[in-house]
């Protein structure tokens, strides 16, 4: 769901990413992040969320130069390029769609997100595996869409998905009673997820069960 920016090298990711896009034929969507204090720690290397912050701001603006295609000089605070090209350039025009993940009500990744093209908001109020309340998609869909109106030329105008997830009914009655007020409530896309806390987290046969009984529909 994620890549946390801060751990790659921003020309390799650009790159990886191009490649894929490339080969995909124009359907890569790149979903991105801090990532887990985990990620970090582990490896002896900081995590301080700010400076964290920092890298992935630093490294998304870097994306974005990259996948042009053209010769980029930049001289940031933690990265720097000098009249560098990276090539091919993706399908996708101006870029693959970049989704920002974070936690809601947290103000900072959402902010982060109205400017690309879509949120992946995790809530404090759900466990992984739990959808979250109408309630809170509302007022995050709210926040983001006055972010949004805030940017300049036009840029709030693109279009811009709200990724919600959680572990869905095969019912069709009842994902409806799940999904029909999240989609209400501005949810664009649904993330099939596993609960944290199962036993089946680890497990491909509960996956491959739940793909082939297909999405849920109402």
């Amino acid at each position: 769901m994620v890549t946390p920016v801060a751990r790659r090298r921003p020309q390799q990711l650009a790159r990886q990413v191009a490649t894929l896009d490339v080969l995909s034929g124009g359907r890569v969507t790149l979903g991105v992040g801090l990532g887990d204090r985990d990620d970090f720690s582990s490896f002896g290397e900081p995590t301080d969320q700010r400076v964290l912050a920092e890298h992935l701001d630093e490294g998304l603006e870097l994306l974005e130069q990259y996948w042009t295609g053209e010769p980029v000089t930049f001289r940031g605070r933690h990265y720097q390029a000098e009249n560098v090209a990276l090539r091919p350039a993706p399908v996708q025009r101006p870029h693959p769609p970049i989704w920002v993940a974070g936690f809601w009500p947290r103000r900072p990744p959402m902010r982060r997100a109205a400017r690309f093209d879509g949120a992946i908001p995790l809530f404090t109020s759900a466990s992984h595996g739990d959808a979250p309340p109408a309630h809170e998609v509302r007022d995050l869909v709210a926040y983001v869409r006055e972010q949004r109106e805030a940017l300049p030329d036009g840029q709030g105008g693109r279009p811009f998905e709200i990724v919600v997830g959680g572990v869905s009914p095969t019912d069709r009655d009842q994902a409806a009673d799940l999904l029909g007020p999240l989609a209400e409530a501005g949810a664009t896309w649904w993330d099939e997820r596993q609960r944290m806390d199962g036993d089946d987290l680890d497990r491909l046969s509960p996956v491959l069960t739940r793909i082939e009984q297909g999405p849920p529909s109402f």
